[in-house]
């Protein structure tokens, strides 16, 4: 006699996620309602590089940023690129994004950003 072992059926999640250094992209469906538009000239810097200056940034004729309780957002239109001098550029798709400091944990001591 064959025996059958039942499996969990688990929903796939799908989470568009975009990472470029210290920088990690999350798309959300829609931005807060209390988001506020910050005003970007030329570029919508996400992170200064600490050590070379160098910078993430997306061209603000193809994003804008906006702010919530501390958080960041991104409204992204279809040609956004994310560049860095160090990292492969990355195309994002239209849409929402919450900007995420990376952070990395160390024995002992207490969580800290990453930077690059």
């Amino acid at each position: 006699m064959l025996l059958k072992s039942r499996q969990a059926v688990r929903p796939a999640l799908k989470q568009d996620t975009y990472r470029q250094g210290d920088v990690l992209l999350q798309k959300v469906t829609q931005l807060p309602d209390n988001a506020l538009e910050t005003e970007c000239e030329g570029f919508v810097i996400l992170q200064f590089g600490e050590v070379t200056g160098h910078k993430h940034a997306i061209s603000t004729n193809f994003a804008k940023l906006f702010t919530a309780k501390g958080q960041r957002y991104i409204e992204v239109q279809t040609g956004a690129q994310l560049v860095h001098e160090e990292h492969g550029t990355i195309n994002l798709p239209q849409g929402y994004y919450r900007v995420i400091q990376q952070r990395e944990y160390v024995p002992e001591a207490p969580p800290r950003d990453v930077v690059d």
